[in-house]
């Protein structure tokens, strides 16, 4: 009984492991994809933000927002991202200030400062874009991200599209890191564990 139960372990986490090498492979196709159109929201997953500041990787994703809004892909932004531990600025926030000092009227940025998570964020995303009656987003966020967070958004009904911000090339063993691990995290939100 012992063996039986071994075997089926092992046949579990190989076929886990198959799944898993299949996500990874569609997450890498996604990060590698522009699929910005002409939408109702653009919304900015947040980053680290460093005392009313926007991290590199976080003003990369919002100057990439406030590019697809220069271009008219749509009317209005949401910058997401709850405080991540400091008490004073959220990075939502911190990315509405950014891009209204760019030129972006205030009026047409919306916040979701609650979300720790990415399944936390897409989730209060959703219901802020369902609220206002909005049905289709363009997703910014690092390339390796998107896949997930894409899957989240349209788990939720909304019409969302990718368009990850222009990053430097990273080396096969760190990009490939980065895909298994969105495909894994993927994988257990697929099963109902999120985070």
């Amino acid at each position: 009984m012992k063996k039986i139960l071994t075997i089926a372990a092992v046949l579990l986490f190989l076929i886990w492991g198959y799944q898993v090498t299949i996500l990874a492979l569609a997450v890498r196709d996604q990060a590698q994809k522009e699929e910005a159109r002409p939408s109702e929201v653009i919304v900015v997953l947040g980053a680290a933000e460093y005392k009313g500041k926007p991290s590199p990787v976080f003003r990369s994703r919002l100057d990439h927002a406030f590019d697809l809004y220069m271009q008219k892909m749509a009317p209005r932004v949401l910058t997401t991202g709850g405080s991540g531990g400091e008490r004073v600025h959220t990075e939502a926030e911190v990315g509405r200030q950014y891009l209204a000092d760019r030129g972006i009227p205030v009026e047409n940025i919306y916040v979701e400062r609650e979300g720790a998570t990415t399944a936390q964020t897409t989730a209060a995303s959703a219901e802020i874009l369902k609220r206002m009656g909005w049905n289709t987003c363009i997703l910014v966020s690092d390339g390796y991200h998107l896949f997930r967070a894409k899957k989240m958004m349209t788990d939720y009904g909304l019409d969302c599209v990718g368009s990850p911000r222009p990053a430097k090339d990273a080396g096969y063993l760190q990009t490939g890191w980065l895909y298994l691990r969105q495909a894994v995290g993927y994988s257990l939100f697929d099963l109902g564990i999120r985070f």
